[in-house]
């Protein structure tokens, strides 16, 4: 019998079994490793959390969240770090990275893991009773930390909505977030430059970006596609590859394409589609200035998403006002954290720092009970 069994050997786990350093808690562990998902964020670097946090800005917006970050956010997370004697460094504007993930992991380290504890289901009757691959396991309280369903390869699943939907704990079904977009046929020619990368403004609603995007060959990806992922369901995206084209064509002896700052194969692209010939700017029409101007605004409608198998998170999870202020549930010792709550940000190190406060949150409920 365990006081406490974490399910899940990913960031939100990790850290809370470190906070209960000590105490009788048990993590079962589908992987046959832990924090296989930090081990590969951030090119290896681990991009841990953002100088800049806001709910509002960076999170599709839930007030309720303004309560968690109260009680742990990016300063707490840097303090805690720096206590542990790790360093982070500004590799991005804004956001931190460790030399290595091993660093955090190293911190981060437990013995008190089972690997390869596949979880088939969880019920109570006077405690709770955790059926795995591994055998059956007793606890008076349950954490469910199995993340989300990206990153199959890392072990990604909806296991943890099963959970909560055993125990009529009310949650969103998981959709691919951070994520390239797949286009419909009228956006065919994304797919003719794959490889091309640009800087653009990206909107989606009221929300903005100006980042890079990055053509493929199943679409269209990159820094800012990924963050308006996170915000479209569906409808239109725009784009504005360019403030203003008749900045740009200021000569008007020289051709379109020796003038617009933007590579040369995506332009000659581009005038194909439109229909306009790469021509001196003084034989340019109306209507050729027209079609050029879609450079500044071009919106079309997304066929989907690349899937789960290329999305960086999950978006959806536990519902957020079904969870008290400690992470738990209306069923008493349950507990939900990380990924797995419908809680997801911007790249950017929000959905670490997610993690990590939903973990000091479920803490600072069961510190006293266990």
């Amino acid at each position: 019998m365990y006081d406490l069994i974490i399910l899940g050997a990913g960031a939100s786990g990790l850290f809370l079994n470190k906070l209960l350093s000590g105490k009788n808690v048990l993590i079962l562990e589908h992987n046959e490793k832990a924090g296989k998902k930090i081990e590969v964020s951030g090119g290896g670097k681990c991009n841990i959390t953002n100088k800049i946090l806001s709910y509002k800005n960076y999170y599709p917006s839930n007030p309720l969240l303004k309560s968690y970050f109260k009680k742990f956010d990016n300063k707490s997370l840097l303090k805690w770090i720096e206590k542990n004697g790790l360093k982070v460094r500004e590799l991005k504007p804004h956001q931190y990275f460790f030399s290595s993930s091993k660093e955090i992991l190293r911190l981060l380290g437990a013995k008190n893991i089972i690997f390869g504890a596949e979880v088939f289901e969880v019920v109570k009757r006077e405690d709770f009773i955790v059926k795995t691959s591994k055998g059956e396991f007793r606890a008076k309280n349950v954490v469910v930390a199995l993340g989300g369903k990206s990153f199959k390869k890392l072990g990604g699943s909806d296991r943890g909505l099963e959970i909560a939907k055993g125990f009529g704990i009310g949650y969103r079904e998981f959709k691919p977030a951070l994520v390239g977009l797949s286009v419909q046929r009228s956006e065919e020619w994304f797919k003719r430059l794959s490889g091309v990368s640009v800087r653009a403004r990206v909107r989606v609603d009221r929300r903005e970006w100006v980042d890079n995007i990055l053509f493929s060959h199943r679409g269209i990806t990159g820094p800012a596609i990924l963050n308006a992922s996170l915000f479209w369901e569906r409808g239109f995206i725009e784009i504005g590859f360019l403030d203003n084209v008749k900045k740009y064509l200021k000569n008007p002896n020289k051709q379109i394409i020796s003038q617009l700052p933007l590579p040369r194969r995506f332009i000659k692209e581009f005038l194909s589609v439109v229909g306009v010939e790469d021509k001196k700017v003084k034989f340019l029409s109306k209507e050729d200035f027209k079609k050029l101007r879609l450079l500044e605004s071009y919106k079309f409608a997304p066929a989907g998403t690349f899937g789960f198998e290329r999305a960086e998170v999950s978006k959806g999870g536990v519902l957020l006002d079904e969870l008290s202020e400690f992470c738990e549930s209306s069923v008493r010792g349950l507990y939900f954290i990380g990924e797995v709550v419908d809680v997801t940000g911007e790249l950017g190190g929000y959905n670490f720092q997610w993690a990590f406060t939903s973990a000091f949150c479920a803490y600072e409920g069961l510190r006293s009970l266990i």
